[in-house]
Parts: C-alpha cells; structure tokens; sequence
C-alpha cells in the first residue's frame, strides 16, 4: 500500500518536473524513488505483524504474495528505466510526461497484486492500460506508432467491455464484489449457476485479452510493432507479469472449488496458444514481431499456473515471470540499438553482429537462450519447475505438458535464427554500434541475474507462503 502511494507521488512529481526545472536530474530522482517504493515493499515482508493488512475496507490486503509480485515489478520497472534512457536523451519524446505515465502504468500494475474486490481489478487495468493507450502512440510522426495506439485503445476497450460485463454477472449471481464473498459462495454451491459460469467465462476472456491469450491476441504483433521499442517492453513484461498477478489471485481465491468447470475450456486455451504462437514465431522475418509471438506462446505457458492452483505453481509462477521478463528486457535492448544503427529490426540486422560487437551479440545470446528454456540460464530451471508442478499437480495434465515441450522445442529454432545470424552470417556493409559504459553495466549485471538465477533457481524457489 506504502509502495502504491509513493509511485502514485511521484508520477505527479515527475509530471511537474518541468516546472521546477529538474528535467536534467528527473531520472535519477525516479530511480530514487522506485528504490525507496521497493524499501517499503520489503518492510511489509520483514517487520513482523506488517504483512497480511487489509486496507481500504477490505479492498486491498498486503500478503506474502502481493510483496513478492510487487517487488518483482518495481525491480523490473527501474531496470526498465534504466535501459531506456538512450530513447529520451533526444527531442523526439517528452521524457517527463513519457515517465509520468509509465509511473502512472505501474500503479495499476502494483494494484494488480493486492486487490480484493471486483470492482478495484477493474480499477488496476484501466490504470495500467490507459497510460499505454498513449505511450504506444508517442511518436507523434510515425504512422505505425499511431496505428499501435489507435488497435491497442479499441482492442482494450473491447476487452474492458468483456471484463465488466462478466463482473457484473458475476455480481448479480452472489450479490458482492468482494473475493472472500464469491469464494464463500462458491463453495457453498457447488453448481453456481449458469449466470455465476458465464460472468467466470467473460472474466477469462477479458483477462486472455489482457496475457495475449489465442484467440484474443490478434493485436498484439500490430501494437508491438508500431509501438517504440521500450514501450513494447514494457507491455510484454511489466505489463504481462502484472496482469498475470491479477489473474492468478482471482482464481486461486474465488474458482478452486469450481475449477473443473471451466478448466478444459482454460485447457482449450492454453493448448492453442502455445501452438499458435510458436509455429507463426518461426515465420516471423522481424525480431520484434518474432518477439511478439513469442510472448504469446509464453503465455501460454503461464497459463498453465492458472489450470493448477496451488503453492508450487505460484511460486513456478513467480520464476517464470522473472526468468521471461528478464531475458525480454535484455533482447529488446539490443534490439534498440541493432535497429537504430541499421534501420529495421530484420533478422538480417544481426547478420555478424558477433564480430562488430561481441558485447550486444553476447548478451542476445544469453537473453535467446533463456527464452529458449536451454541451461544454465534462469530459463531452463523456470520451464522445468513449471512443467514438474504442473505434472505433480495432476499427472492428467500430461497432455498439455507434452504440447508444451513441442512448442519448446520449435521455439528453439526461431530463437537460434538470430544467434545463428549474429555468429555465422556475414554483414554486407559495415557499421558500428556504440554503446555507453553505463549501459553496458546495465547490461552485464541484467544478464548476470540471468545465469546466477539459473545457477542458484532456489533464491526464487524457496519463497513460501505466496
């Protein structure tokens, strides 16, 4: 709750910035602040009795599992700010207001964690959605960026539409808002009702929208082409690690006693996203659409923590986020300055990148092979943890395991074009790609985290009590 207010401040602050002529030093006090917000997030953790408040007549409650989801976030938001810098050094962006509103975006994301009512849900993805709305059309002369804000606003507009359509039936089948009130419901009517199954059905579509689910992600690759290029890491990865928080904690507090009703459907699902994403991945000639696709299969993947619920998923669930979010943050990266350099962001770009700069092509390397899932990257023992849970949890799920590791295995091929280009193709012209020691130490210490994570998995692993 702490942290929520702090970030909400200093959005407003960093949106007067200009006023009070601290343009120059915005950045610096916005990484203060994030670490300040992450201080107080990990005080609710570690100051006895803090943990497990309630706040706002019941609407919020700090847990063990929102501090962990919101430190993941915040983590992954300063690095975000950290890797972006290059973007707004120019005049093509006003910085302060691109930064006030992602720190509005975070916000939402943060009330993602923690909700306990309906009706704040709702609330947490139109906070985290509308900045976005924006951002993606941020470069005001460029036809695809408005084209990516213009499907991004519709296509969400769609999905909100959907989302509160099924609260509200959802409302008028047990008569309150409140998660503890639809849980007691529901496990005092072990059949619903029609009304009760239809409002969880829209719910899961709105929220399929919001994870890029098949067949509600028909936007994504338009939206994240267009989008500048960190504003489309930020949606795959704060953006996605938040709605997933939000969907996790819904079902695991109010379906569990109702999950095998609409848990082939969620099946149905998970099985076509994993498909789909990975088998238009391979055809892909953009890293960035490439990118794109990839992150829908990925939530696939992630869904399957929705199917099981129980402490190992989410905290199998926990590690993926932070083992994908990681590796994506570091690939687009690079992806920013192999573009800018060359132009477009084609597989072609990367051709002998290994010989012009061993450092980008290295940390591409680290960052594809995580996605990948191969050892002794964080991606390898995330994948493993959740498919493992996911068996252990029940072996009948075998089938979705087995669609996973295919999907796993044709991502291979699409994730090692780029390496295979960097290291065994030739460049037909020269060109040079700088890049600052500071960003470069950004860099090293991001895909350190990746390989130490992979070493050591039970830093994250051994959180309990989500």
């Amino acid at each position: 709750m702490n942290a929520i207010v702090l970030i909400a401040v200093l959005g407003i602050f960093t949106m007067l910035s200009d006023i009070f002529g601290l343009k120059k030093y915005i950045l610096y006090i916005i990484l203060l602040g994030l670490g300040g917000a992450l201080f107080v997030t990990f005080c609710d953790k570690f100051i006895p009795g803090s943990a497990d408040y309630i706040y706002a007549d019941t609407m919020l409650m700090v847990d063990n599992y929102s501090i962990a989801f919101s430190a993941l976030i915040l983590l992954l938001v300063s690095i975000w700010f950290l890797i972006s810098k290059d973007q707004y050094a120019g005049d093509e962006f006003n910085a302060s207001d691109n930064y006030a509103l992602i720190l509005f975006a975070t916000v939402g994301a943060l009330l993602l964690t923690c909700y306990l009512d309906l009706s704040l849900l709702f609330l947490g993805i139109e906070i985290l959605s509308i900045p976005l709305f924006i951002l993606a059309g941020s470069k005001k002369n460029d036809l695809a960026s408005n084209e990516s804000s213009l499907k991004y606003f519709l296509m969400g507009a769609f999905a909100t539409g959907i989302l509160l359509f099924g609260i509200t039936l959802i409302y008028g089948a047990c008569g309150s808002f409140k998660l503890q009130k639809i849980a007691e419901f529901t496990a005092n009517n072990p059949n619903p009702g029609m009304m009760f199954y239809t409002g969880v059905l829209l719910i899961m579509v709105g929220l399929g929208f919001k994870v890029s689910a098949v067949p509600f992600h028909f936007w994504t690759p338009d939206v994240y082409q267009g989008a500048p290029m960190f504003i489309t890491a930020f949606m795959a990865t704060i953006v996605k690690t938040a709605a997933f928080a939000g969907f996790l904690r819904l079902f695991t507090t109010c379906f569990t006693t109702i999950n095998a009703n609409w848990s082939l459907t969620l099946s149905i699902i998970i099985a076509a996203t994993i498909l789909v994403g990975n088998f238009i991945a391979v055809y892909q000639t953009s890293v960035k659409r490439m990118l794109a696709y990839s992150g829908i299969a990925q939530a696939g993947y992630l869904l399957l923590t929705i199917l099981v619920l129980n402490q190992e998923t989410k905290t199998a669930m926990l590690l993926y986020l932070t083992s994908y979010s990681l590796a994506t943050l570091a690939a687009f990266t690079v992806l920013y300055y192999v573009t800018k350099i060359k132009g477009n962001d084609s597989f072609e770009s990367f051709n002998a990148l290994g010989k012009t700069n061993p450092f980008l092509a290295f940390i591409m390397t680290v960052a594809m092979l995580s996605l990948a899932g191969i050892p002794p990257t964080v991606g390898f023992f995330a994948k493993f943890n959740l498919f493992s849970a996911i068996l252990r949890a029940d072996m009948n799920n075998i089938w979705l395991v087995g669609i996973a590791v295919i999907g796993s295995l044709v991502s291979v091929y699409y994730y090692f074009k780029a390496i295979i280009n960097m290291y065994g193709k030739e460049e037909q012209t020269s060109t040079t790609i700088t890049i600052s020691f500071a960003y470069k130490a950004v860099l090293v210490i991001l895909t350190g985290i990746i390989v130490l994570l992979g070493i050591l998995p039970g830093f994250i692993l051994d959180i309990n009590n989500l």
